[in-house]
This record gives C-alpha cells, structure tokens and sequence, in this order.
C-alpha cells in the first residue's frame, strides 16, 4: 500500500501517514504535487487517498489530478480518508465515487474531524487545547480504522445514500460553485507584503508571483489556505478580510514540558 495526499495546512497528511504506519510501517506517502506520484499509484494494487473537503466537495485540484491520471485507477483498490473542519455528509463518497467512476475499486472510508484551516474567518474557531484533543481523538479513530482494513472488516463512512443525501442537502447543493472552478479571491495586501516569497513557495498551484518586490495573486487558487496560514505578516486573505489564527498541524503536535 502506499499513501496519496492533498494537505494545505499538514492535516490530511497527518492522518494518510498516521494510517500508514498502523497498517503497514514500510508504506511511504506521496502528495499529488510530487511529479512522480502518478508513477507510484500504478505501481501499486492498494492505495489509501487523503484529501481535505470543501464545502462537502472535491478541491478543484484534487478533481483535476484524478482526471488527469484517470489511465492510473483502473482496478486500484482504495481506501479514502477526508478530513474536516466540522461536516461534510459524504466527504469520503465524494472521492470514492470519483476514483470509481474511472475504474476504482473502493475498500472503505473514513471521516475525520481536524483544526480548522480557514484562518480568516471565525465560525470553525477552537482553543489550541481543543484543537489538540481533536487531533488526538481523529489519530486514535484512524489507528482503529486501519486495523479494521487489516482485519477485512473497513470503516465505510461517508459511502452510503444517507451520507450522500446529509453532503448534498447540508452544503454542497448550495455552495458547489465554490469548488466547480478555481477562485479568483485570493487577495493580498500590498502594504503588509515584505516579498519574502514565503507564499510562491508554498502554492501548490503556482498561482503566487513575486513582482515588483511584493507578492500577487493570479486566478486559479484551489483554496488549500496554506499561504494564508504561513504568511509571516498576515498579509494574505481568501473568504475572510483579516487573519484571525494561523496554525499548521505541528503547532497541534506540541506537547507542553
């Protein structure tokens, strides 16, 4: 088995890797970023797939990636992690329907509640002590979902008509235009920006430049908010018009002395 991910903040990453080393401690990991995880998906039968939802979707990058390799899911059997700020109804259906669509076999899914990522707007907001119980309680769930795969006995949340019905009828039947393109909404404060270059980096789209000593944002933002959450002076916005909290998945890792 080996990992494939989509992390923005570390989150989804956390748990693909969490759930790897449960289930099988020599499988290695590989974001969709990496130009030679295609390569790996074929060369593997069982692959375990994470992804963060939006707004009980498929971040437009996710979509694309799948479409883009659809040659590599013929007859892979896998197992489908989403996590989650709060719900998403069908977050782990959505991909298992999508990876099934181009010949997938799915073993199984799972939800996990994790720290919000979306740090310039305050309705998702927890301590970092609730944070961090959270990230406890979803590692202790993922830990048992593993070894039910292990036994032939997977966890299938998020498979089912219900769950479909709850995703749908919850969020995405009202929100599917936030994921059906890229966004254009990325917004950057020039008077904040010092052009450290922090947030080109860390795009995963490519979708950040540096000119004329200050950053600037283009239009195919996939809303992963990893900019936003490392930017060294809060000088990036996506739904929200300030930062309220930044936070990445080691600052939850943290354990007090």
């Amino acid at each position: 088995m080996i990992g494939l991910y989509f992390s923005g903040t570390g989150n989804t990453r956390y748990c693909v890797e969490t759930f790897l080393k449960e289930y099988d401690a020599d499988a290695r990991s590989f974001s969709i970023e990496e130009e030679q995880a295609s390569r790996h998906v074929k060369e593997q039968e069982e692959i375990v797939f994470g992804y963060s939802v939006q707004y009980s979707n498929i971040p437009k990058m996710v979509q694309d990636y799948i479409a883009d390799n659809s040659d590599v899911w013929q007859g892979k059997k896998v197992f489908v992690i989403a996590t989650m700020g709060m719900f998403s109804g069908d977050g782990a259906g959505m991909l298992a329907r999508l990876l099934a669509k181009h010949g997938a076999v799915i073993l199984g899914g799972l939800h996990l509640k994790m720290p919000d990522s979306i740090c310039d707007v305050k309705v998702l907001k927890k301590t970092l002590p609730e944070n961090q119980r959270l990230v406890k309680k979803a590692e202790q769930k993922t830990k048992i979902a593993a070894n039910r795969l292990k036994s032939g006995n997977p966890t299938r949340e998020g498979l089912g008509i219900a769950s479909r019905l709850a995703g749908l009828l919850g969020q995405r039947l009202y929100f599917y235009h936030m994921t059906r393109k890229y966004s254009d909404k990325l917004k950057i404060n020039a008077d904040k920006c010092i052009g450290c270059g922090k947030c080109a980096d860390l795009c995963p789209m490519k979708n950040i430049y540096i000119e004329n000593g200050k950053a600037a944002a283009g239009s195919r933002c996939t809303m992963c908010y990893r900019c936003i959450n490392n930017c060294p002076v809060q000088a990036v916005t996506l739904l929200g018009k300030s930062v309220i909290v930044q936070g990445g998945i080691e600052k939850y890792l943290q354990v007090k002395e």
